[in-house]
C-alpha cells in the first residue's frame, strides 16, 4: 500500500513534531523544515500534500506558496495565526486548497487531509477521460475544454475542431476534411467558417496562454496541433 507523503512547513519544532506523530498513527508519511528556503530544496512531486505556515522568517509561507504552485499539483493547507478574512482570501488566492487558524485540532486536520487526498484520488481515477497538451485539457466526457484550468466558452463547433486536432496531433487537416468531420457533408454552411472558428479558438486561447500557439496553420495544406517540446 502507497502511504500517503505529507510535509510540513513551520517555524515552530513543536507544532512539527505533534502533527508529524499524529499522522504517523494514521500511517501518514511525514516530513518537516522550519522555512521556506529549506521547503524550496526538498518540494517535489513526491509529496502528496503540503501543511503550511504563513509567518516564518525569510521567505514566508505565502511567497513560498507562489514560487511552487505552478511546479506542484498536490493540494496546500495553510495553517496560521493569522485569523483576518483578507489573509486566508490572499491565501486561498494564490494557490492554497484550504485555510486553518491556529490553535487548531489535530482531528480537523486530518479529516481535512483526508478530504484532499480523496478528492485527489477520484481526479486522477477520472484522468482516463481527459485529453491534455500543454496547458490545454479536454474533460471528454463534459465536452469541456480548458486552458490553464480555466474553461474556454466554446460553440459545439470549436470543441469539435480542438478534439479532432487533439486527437490527432501532428496529423495535418485541409479545410475541407475539416468542414466534413465537424459540419458533415450535407452542412449548408460555408467552407469558410473553418477559417473563422479556429480564429476564434485561437483567439479565446491566447486571452489565457500567449506563449503556445497549438494551431498550426501550414499554407496550402490545412492546420494541425503542434506544440513545440511537448512530451509524449
Amino acid at each position: 500500500m502507497h502511504l500517503k507523503k505529507i510535509l510540513v512547513v513551520d517555524d515552530n519544532e513543536d507544532i512539527c513534531l505533534t502533527i508529524k506523530q499524529y499522522l504517523e498513527l494514521y500511517h501518514y508519511t511525514v516530513e518537516y523544515v522550519h522555512n521556506g528556503t529549506e521547503a524550496l530544496q526538498i518540494i517535489n512531486n513526491d509529496f502528496d500534500l503540503i501543511i503550511l505556515d504563513i509567518m516564518m522568517e525569510g521567505l514566508d509561507g505565502m511567497e513560498l506558496c507562489g514560487i511552487i504552485r505552478d511546479k506542484v499539483n498536490c493540494p496546500i493547507i495553510f495553517v496560521s495565526a493569522k485569523t483576518l478574512e483578507e489573509d486566508k482570501v490572499q491565501a486561498l488566492s494564490i494557490g492554497g486548497d484550504d485555510y486553518m487558524t491556529k490553535p487548531f485540532s489535530l482531528k480537523e486536520l486530518k479529516a481535512r487531509i483526508d478530504s484532499h487526498l480523496r478528492r485527489e484520488e477520484r481526479i486522477r481515477s477520472n484522468d482516463r477521460h481527459l485529453l491534455s497538451s500543454k496547458n490545454i485539457t479536454i474533460d471528454l466526457l463534459a465536452n469541456e475544454v480548458f486552458c490553464k484550468g480555466v474553461q474556454l466558452h466554446l460553440t459545439k463547433k470549436e470543441y469539435e475542431i480542438i478534439k479532432l486536432l487533439m486527437l490527432n496531433k501532428n496529423m495535418v487537416f485541409s479545410k475541407d476534411r475539416i468542414f466534413e468531420r465537424v459540419w458533415g457533408l450535407d452542412s449548408e454552411s460555408q467552407l469558410e467558417t473553418v477559417t473563422e472558428s479556429i480564429k476564434n479558438i485561437r483567439k479565446k486561447i491566447r486571452s489565457l496562454d500567449k506563449e503556445n500557439s497549438y494551431i498550426k496553420t501550414l499554407y496550402g495544406l490545412g492546420y494541425k496541433w503542434d506544440v513545440t517540446n511537448e512530451k509524449g
